[in-house]
């Protein structure tokens, strides 16, 4: 019997409810649907953290993140580190990784931990991700690169991408560097945001074409060796911030026409928060901070390179998901393409089709933009589609079990019937996929380390959410209060029970779970050679 190939398709900082057939009634996503269509969409699949490198750590690896060591981005994983990609490309699949990996880092190391000096003692394949050595026109991956064997690098966001796109770009433009950046954007009257503008980029020269390009011509080149099964990781860096979405993607969805989300307004609709009492939201002393900038400036007009999460105006909201709807609008084009290809080369039914993304973002809900530590439903829920022939009557249905990212290198190589490594975590997920009424796990946990958050006094905190079928529970290192929400009568997460009197049963026994479930996704190794 052939095994499958895999088609990954993975999106940077997309909602799960940034997709038609995840409910989204006006974003037109009818490629991604159609893909949904012929498979199953997890509605419930969480991150193991929702930030870029864990999480992406995480999904090749399946370990947590205090397990892999990738706790925030800015720590590289370790070359040593044993991921899905390398287990296949042992067992004889082809390998390929188009776009973006982000499982090194894109900047070089701060002065503050060695600068320079630190840079001449990293071993050999570290720092392949680095926008300086890119900037040398002689420099070459190293390969394999965690488990891929060909690598087509995308780095950055926006219309400042690098790496092998950047390349790409110039032989097809010499001039393409007078072109990316806000510097060189074209006017866009009314705009207000500082985390977009109208890219000078043409469509033909934009990431997303790179990727869709590069991906096309890697799924030509594996049909030529029909006997060998592939894995494609296919990444696109949109919809991250900053939006550039390029030439007839601007505008076509425009701020105007866009409804404010209804976690927006929090408990006071249609205007701001009541600042005098603690009625569902975090802690007061943290939203007047982060709302009014107090802790380090950060606000809506702090400048870009500082920012991480910060206050929204609801202009600047409608800005954000409309720009984000016209990104997506492009990926689902691009999605199209790729998949028509897949059916023109006879691979449709072979390939097992993926698609996800590495963590959501805010978009307004509760007056929040970007990423942080605080667990809301929009930062820590993705989309996930498994689409597979072998699926059959099971094709265009839904499942809502808790799963997780730390699911999917267990569930890829379940499939490939490859064994996984030792200390891999997570579950195999196939048997809920062919079979709706197939239990996976009561609570699921997210983690979350040493993110700086505005409103803690600069402190680096830890967080730990657990997720049930009906609630979540947060809890932080730098605070002595936490959250509790009742999913199924709160799903926008408005009014929090932490503090209510009768809630305290609950938080308690939810509190025992949440330690429960860190002890079952501790690291098992190394194991001992023997037992006194």
């Amino acid at each position: 019997m052939r095994r499958p190939n895999f088609l990954f398709i993975i999106t940077d900082q997309q909602r799960a409810d940034h997709l038609g057939c995840y409910g989204n009634r006006v974003l037109r996503t009818p490629h991604i649907d159609a893909l949904a269509g012929r498979g199953v969409c997890l509605e419930r699949h969480y991150v193991a953290m929702p930030i870029c490198m864990p999480n992406r750590a995480t999904l090749v690896t399946g370990r947590m993140p205090s397990v892999h060591g990738v706790r925030h981005n800015g720590i590289e994983l370790p070359l040593g580190s044993i991921t899905f990609p390398e287990l296949l490309a042992g067992a004889g699949y082809g390998t390929a990784l188009v776009g973006k990996s982000h499982l090194q880092n894109f900047t070089a190391v701060p002065p503050q931990y060695g600068g320079a000096e630190a840079l001449r003692k990293l071993p050999e394949g570290h720092l392949q991700e680095d926008h300086d050595r890119w900037s040398d026109p002689g420099f070459q991956m190293r390969l394999p690169y965690y488990g891929f064997q060909s690598v087509d690098l995308v780095t950055r966001h926006g219309d400042r991408c690098a790496g092998d796109y950047l390349r790409w770009a110039l032989t097809r433009d010499p001039d393409f560097a007078g072109r990316p950046g806000p510097d060189h954007a074209l006017p866009a009257p009314g705009y207000v945001t500082q985390e977009g503008w109208r890219t000078q980029v043409p469509e033909a020269l934009y990431s997303t074409t790179y990727v869709a390009e590069r991906t096309v011509a890697r799924l030509q080149e594996f049909a030529r060796q029909p006997e060998n099964p592939f894995l494609l990781y296919c990444s696109f860096p949109d919809p991250h911030h900053p939006w550039t979405p390029p030439g007839r993607y601007w505008g076509m969805y425009r701020p105007e026409d866009i409804a404010l989300p209804q976690a927006y307004w929090g408990n006071t609709p249609g205007r701001a928060w009541d600042r005098t009492e603690r009625t569902g939201q975090l802690h007061l002393d943290y939203y007047r901070d982060l709302r009014d900038g107090l802790a380090e400036g950060v606000s809506s007009h702090t400048p870009i390179p500082v920012r991480s999460v910060y206050a929204c105006s609801p202009r600047e909201a409608q800005e954000a998901i409309s720009l984000t709807y016209c990104s997506l609008a492009m990926i689902d084009d691009a999605v199209g393409r790729i998949m028509a290809e897949l059916a023109r080369l006879g691979l449709e039914q072979d390939t097992v089709v993926i698609f996800t993304s590495d963590h959501g973002d805010y978009m307004g809900d509760h007056q929040l933009m970007l990423k942080s530590s605080m667990h809301y439903q929009g930062l820590v829920r993705t989309p996930f589609i498994w689409a597979d022939a072998a699926l059959g009557a099971e094709a265009g249905s839904t499942r809502r079990q808790l799963t997780g990212a730390v699911d999917v290198a267990q569930s890829i190589l379940a499939r490939a019937e490859v064994a996984p490594a030792d200390g891999m975590q997570g579950l195999d997920l196939n048997s809920l996929l062919r079979n709706p009424r197939q239990g996976t796990r009561d609570a699921l946990l997210i983690e979350d380390e040493d993110h700086r958050t505005p409103g803690w006094l600069g402190t680096r905190s830890r967080t730990r959410t657990l997720v049930t079928e009906r609630y979540r529970l947060s809890l932080y290192q730098a605070t002595d209060w936490g959250e509790l929400y009742d999913l199924a009568e709160d799903p926008l997460e408005l009014h929090n029970l932490w503090e209510r009197p009768e809630a305290a049963g609950l938080r308690a026994a939810l509190t025992e779970q949440l330690l429960r479930a860190m002890l079952e996704n501790a690291n098992t190794l190394p194991k001992p050679t023997r037992f006194a």
